[in-house]
């Protein structure tokens, strides 16, 4: 594969920082010169920006124009979501221009499942480090700049690993669950195209919560963030739940707030992008 080069003039809506470090995706990582390197779909690509112009730059399956537009949600007008979510109320308007460059990526189905299963009760740099040890273990080499890179194993790849092996890569308690998991999806007991095709969200929810090691938070995170892009959820983890009582509902003790509360202040403020609305609460409230 040979190296190509994209590059994006007056973009709108677009920080690398933003996109990469407000909890969506883990394969991405700062390098020295601002600019982030990442590994999906099987392709390596680095993604800088300078003044107004992203430049992506990589080792592609196929043409690097269409990757970009796609992973990057690049056709969907975000200014219109921007405008609209900050007609809500003040705390949104802020939370919006803090994280204006938040892009929503349409990562890969199989990689997110399993990504968000390992990353229950667990920090990023973990969680990064558990998901790049499975990738260089059951993925592809690929070598790009004189650097190795791993693609994220495929299901077949990923079921070669029994439960010790995935325990010896530190994956804790998740062992178990990442085994029984892959194994359900080889088996087509849950067939991936079916969900990516299923209109019904609350079926396709449900159906990822027969998975084990999916929670309704990882659920709601695997909707989100994937391919499945359902922007209507609201996952809900501390960070968030501290968020909503500090804005809205004011409880003095935060551990007391029902998730149910949160679901339904969230659906009733944010209708249909709610899920947008959680990525800007979330990266202003944990960044700033």
């Amino acid at each position: 594969m040979e190296e190509q080069i994209y590059k994006i003039d007056n973009i709108k809506s677009f920080e690398p920082v933003h996109i990469f470090d407000c909890g969506q995706c883990f394969r991405w990582d700062a390098q020295p010169d601002g600019s982030y390197t990442g590994v999906f779909k099987g392709n390596v690509m680095n993604v800088k920006k300078e003044g107004n112009t992203v430049i992506f730059k990589g080792i592609c399956k196929g043409d690097i124009r269409e990757i970009c537009i796609d992973y990057f949600d690049l056709e969907r007008n975000y200014e219109e979501i921007k405008e609209q979510l900050s007609k809500i109320d003040n705390n949104v308007k802020t939370s919006v221009v803090y994280g204006s460059g938040i892009r929503i990526l349409n990562q890969d189905l199989w990689e997110t499942i399993i990504s968000f299963i390992v990353s229950a009760n667990n920090n990023i740099p973990r969680i990064k480090g558990i998901i790049n040890r499975i990738s260089k273990k059951y993925g592809k080499e690929i070598e790009w700049n004189g650097n190795k890179y791993y693609t994220f194993p495929t299901v077949e790849e990923l079921a070669k690993a029994s439960v010790e092996d995935l325990r010896a890569l530190g994956l804790g308690f998740r062992d178990v669950r990442v085994y029984e998991t892959t194994r359900k999806i080889l088996n087509k007991e849950v067939d991936l195209k079916e969900l990516e095709n299923e209109k019904d969200t609350e079926k396709v929810r449900e159906t990822l919560l027969t998975l084990p090691g999916v929670g309704p938070k990882v659920a709601d995170c695997i909707l989100l963030f994937s391919t499945l892009k359902r922007f209507e959820v609201f996952p809900i983890d501390v960070w968030v739940r501290r968020v909503m009582n500090d804005l809205y509902i004011k409880n003095p003790d935060e551990t007391k707030v029902n998730k149910r509360e949160i679901e339904k202040l969230a659906k009733e403020k944010y209708g249909d992008l709610a899920g947008l609305a959680q990525q800007y609460l979330f990266y202003w409230k944990r960044e700033a």
